[in-house]
């Protein structure tokens, strides 16, 4: 195997356990280049023994720099758009963090050069596509084991530490992540839409801010109760806040969502940041049967709907604090073989786009207070892709 070439335009923490994962998977690699002014994902690279490489004080600079084999863009959503334009431009392969881009705009820009072809191939870390677990949900409900799907029931409750986190990174700013649930859960509408078979139609959704606000800043409890500090977990990285109930957050810490999508699937989802029980779940109903996805303890329970029999179970182990469970270790298998071989990677980035998109129209519709129909931002959507 070759040693490929990485340039890098910000190394932030997740970006950075996709190269140590990466490099764990048996990639041999070189970073060549990297450009951010306060890398927060070098002790992440330290640990895994991976160089840091020379640093560029822009972009552009990097790239001029090339050849890459691989450009990674970790940085803060809201430059997502800008850095994998210019990673086009320059012609390099190109792995981004998701989501793909951070507003409609940006998104139906993005889908009109795209689809004019001869882009170089753009990854995108949609990393829950990679995970075995999630590639079984697929394959039995493409199979038809579940006959025609009904509806589906979903759920994402994050830990208590990771929601104070979230309170305290840049994600905390719609400005910088877009919105609390195109940064955390995009993965979820991205696998949903797959599994449906369509797009959604109808949107409604309800969500705010009740858990990380400064009216709680003195009664919330700040320890556990083994007497330990609370919402302290890791650095909170570039713009980070010192205090989760005291920063300026403007994104919900909770929200639910109703779809309704083209073929009369309907879908509920419900995300919480601050739970005792975490959990991310898929309850997916069809006809002729139903599975459970959960996604945190890594197993599968599946079951016909006229079964008497106990339900079939996978328990597919690989169990990890981040809930990943092996993924970015699968997604990085994923993306040498496509780099490799030419293999199909798990998700397309007009996949991304679409599942970005989605949550937008949700955003909306919990801003607004109304039900959104979706035709017409599909319609934009097509016309952007034909140009």
């Amino acid at each position: 195997m070759k040693t490929y070439r990485i340039g890098v335009i910000g190394l932030g923490q997740r970006i950075a356990h996709v190269l140590a994962a990466m490099q764990e998977v048996g990639w041999r690699l070189r970073i060549a280049g990297q450009v951010d002014p306060a890398p927060v994902g070098a002790p992440i690279l330290a640990a895994a023994g991976i160089a840091e490489g020379p640093r560029f004080e822009t972009p552009r600079a990097l790239l001029a720099a090339g050849p890459y084999d691989l450009v990674m863009v970790g940085t803060p959503n809201h430059l997502h758009f800008e850095h994998i334009g210019l990673a086009l431009d320059a012609g390099f392969p190109m792995f981004a963090e998701k989501p793909i881009v951070r507003t409609q705009a940006e998104s139906l820009a993005l889908a009109s050069r795209l689809a004019m072809g001869g882009a170089p191939p753009l990854f995108i870390g949609l990393v829950m596509r990679s995970m075995p677990i999630v590639r079984e949900v697929i394959a039995r409900v493409e199979s038809g084991a579940l006959g025609e799907i009904v509806s589906i029931d979903a759920t994402e409750h994050l830990p208590a530490e990771h929601g104070g986190y979230l309170a305290r990174n840049w994600r905390r700013k719609a400005a910088w992540g877009g919105s609390y649930l195109l940064d955390k859960v995009c993965h979820d509408f991205d696998i949903f839409s797959r599994i449906v078979g369509a797009r959604p139609a109808k949107v409604a959704s309800f969500g705010g801010r009740r858990i990380f606000t400064a009216e709680r800043a003195e009664t919330a409890p700040k320890r556990w109760d083994n007497g330990e500090a609370a919402y302290a977990l890791g650095d909170a990285g570039w713009q980070g806040a010192n205090d989760a109930f005291q920063s300026d957050m403007d994104v919900t810490d909770h929200q639910t969502a109703m779809i309704e999508y083209e073929n009369q699937v309907r879908l509920s989802f419900h995300a919480n940041s601050h739970v005792g029980l975490t959990e991310r779940r898929w309850y997916v109903a069809g006809t002729e049967g139903t599975l459970i996805a959960d996604l945190v303890r890594n197993r599968l329970m599946v079951r016909r709907a006229l079964s008497r029999a106990k339900p079939e179970r996978i328990d597919y182990g690989d169990r990890t604090e981040d809930a990943h469970n092996g993924a970015d270790q699968a997604m990085a298998r994923d993306l040498l073989a496509s780099l490799e071989d030419g293999a199909a990677f798990p998700v397309t980035p007009f996949e991304s786009l679409e599942a970005g998109l989605t949550v937008m129209a949700i955003d909306e519709a919990m801003q607004s207070g109304e039900v959104i129909d979706c035709r017409p931002m599909w319609a934009c959507y097509d016309a952007a892709m034909k140009g």
